[in-house]
């Protein structure tokens, strides 16, 4: 239990990184479409197949935010841990696009789960069963 804990602990504080760079990619287009500051906001009725996905990506990005974290620390100066950054929000957009999911709804998963602790244990069941 402990280690799920830890796990979208670890999946949460990654999507973190990403939603600053979504957020940086999109601002231009949220002036033209009044429908993205919608999609920020977290919706609470996800389906089963959705759940389960992001269960599966939160996994790996567990995995990506942990060697990254490393090499963050090793960096040298700001320069190197920006590219370090910008390195791995590239591959956690990756595998968020590649379960299936966009990045805005798994971010909007992610703070409902927070939010939510039976969301959380579903979505804990679905990844132990992974």
């Amino acid at each position: 239990m402990q280690r799920m804990t830890a796990l979208f602990s670890a999946a949460l504080l990654a999507t973190g990184l990403m939603t600053a760079t979504a957020h940086a990619q999109q601002e231009p287009d949220a002036a033209q479409d009044p429908m993205a500051t919608q999609q920020a906001a977290p919706a609470q009725d996800f389906s089963d197949d959705q759940l389960q996905q992001f269960a599966d990506a939160s996994q790996e990005i567990a995995v990506i935010s942990q060697e990254y974290t490393q090499r963050l620390q090793e960096a040298e100066d700001e320069s190197a841990q920006q590219e370090v950054r910008t390195e791995a929000n590239e591959r956690m957009i990756e595998v968020v696009e590649d379960s299936g999911l966009d990045v805005d709804t798994f971010n909007a998963i992610g703070q409902t789960i927070q939010q939510d602790p039976e969301m959380m244990q579903r979505v804990q069941e679905m990844a132990n069963q992974s």
